[in-house]
C-alpha cells in the first residue's frame, strides 16, 4: 500500500493582484503561527493563482 500526499487549499490569491505573492505568503505565515506548520504557498498555473495549502499523507 502506497501513501499519497493530499493537499488542502486553505485560500486562493490571484497572481495578477497587487503585491504578487505577498498576500499569500502573509496568509501562510499567519496559518503557521496558528499551528499549521505545513502551510505553504504554491503557484497553480492553470488558474493563475497562488494557493496556500497544507499537505497530509493518506493511506
Amino acid at each position: 500500500m502506497s501513501t499519497q500526499p493530499q493537499r488542502t487549499v486553505l485560500e486562493r490569491f490571484p497572481a495578477g493582484g497587487p503585491g504578487g505573492s505577498w498576500p499569500a505568503e502573509e496568509y501562510a505565515a499567519a496559518e503557521r503561527a496558528q499551528g499549521r506548520p505545513d502551510a505553504q504557498v504554491v503557484m497553480d498555473l492553470p488558474s493563475d493563482q497562488f494557493l496556500v495549502i497544507t499537505r497530509t499523507i493518506t493511506q
